[in-house]
């Protein structure tokens, strides 16, 4: 413990001079929507706001970078991470911003469900295991989304320093990646779909196209299950503070929990993947108990998971070399 503090603090020898790789993602994704802002800046609310607030994650990150450059050791460069995945909280709502104003989608998907399962596993799922227990126990898996990115890029950083640049550099290039892709792929989920088309519709498979609706509607079903529960009311809360009719397909809880099981699994620590494991089924079935998300969301999750992993662990081997 002693070496550890001490290593924190030691000045490195020869500190990276510019931006860290997966700084350079959240550049290229600042620069990305940005664009796509200026093309609609008409049709989009308040485009200044979301200038502006581009302009202080530019000010922010060179500000990271300067602490950094002053103090260049161990736990700079973890401030530096820090930063940017504490900011993923302010990129997912930002999504909404520019895709509402795309038509909705979720009356394909809705659809292909059906076609494909013959039924809405979303809405059946929590009925055919609604017992208190199965309840908590999907909900505290839902919660437990972020505690284990954050386990991962810490156990990363404690004890596979060397990696660790690269596993922050695959998880954050890993979110804006959906982020991309729920931009211009606009499906909120059931919990939002099914609100909005009455469950009546649902039951009898109607599923109607509503075109812009949630330009002006962000109303969505209460999650089902022990409304007593503890982490019952924590991922209601969660949902009621930032969740958006945005980012549904594919489920990033899926993909993002899946992306840092493989990462555990990199590195050959299998007693922290198999404490892991449990958690990390739990919240697969999780977003589709509580409705968050189709079941082919979390099957999309999981496979370009798969495939986006060993493709982002190559790019990073060649672009990371401090």
């Amino acid at each position: 413990m002693k070496q550890f503090v001490i290593d924190l603090f030691k000045l490195e020898k020869k500190p990276v001079k510019g931006l860290m790789a997966y700084e350079w993602v959240v550049m290229a994704y600042l620069l990305l929507t940005l664009i796509v802002i200026f093309f609609m800046y008409t049709s989009i609310d308040n485009p200044q706001a979301m200038i502006f607030g581009r302009i202080r994650i530019v000010a922010l990150t060179a500000a990271m970078w300067l602490v950094y450059r002053i103090a260049p050791c161990r736990l700079t460069r973890f401030a530096r991470v820090s930063v940017q995945l504490g900011l993923l909280a302010w990129w997912y709502p930002d999504t909404f911003e520019i895709n509402r104003h795309l038509p909705n989608l979720d009356h394909l998907f809705a659809q292909w469900e059906q076609n494909l399962f013959g039924c809405q596993p979303a809405l059946l799922f929590s009925k055919a295991l609604p017992a208190h227990l199965f309840s908590e126990l999907f909900d505290m898996g839902y919660a437990a989304y972020y505690p284990m990115i954050a386990a991962t890029a810490v156990y990363y950083f404690g004890w596979c320093y060397k990696e660790f640049n690269r596993a922050t550099f695959i998880i954050l290039s890993s979110f804006f990646i959906y982020y991309v892709i729920f931009i211009f792929v606009p499906v909120t989920g059931p919990t939002f779909y099914y609100k909005a088309i009455g469950l009546q519709n649902v039951t009898a498979g109607i599923f109607p196209n509503i075109y812009n609706y949630f330009n002006h509607h962000q109303e969505c079903l209460p999650s089902p299950g022990y409304t007593d529960g503890i982490f019952y009311h924590l991922v209601e809360n969660a949902k009621a503070t930032g969740e958006r009719p945005t980012a549904a397909f594919p489920s990033s809880h899926v993909s993002i929990s899946t992306i840092c099981m493989l990462l555990i699994w990199h590195t050959r620590n299998y007693k922290l993947l198999t404490i892991l494991t449990p958690f990390y089924l739990l919240l697969c079935c999780a977003t589709v108990y509580i409705q968050a998300h189709y079941l082919i969301d979390a099957i999309a999750g999981f496979v370009t998971a798969v495939i986006l992993f060993p493709i982002l662990l190559r790019i990073s081997r060649k672009m990371i070399t401090e």
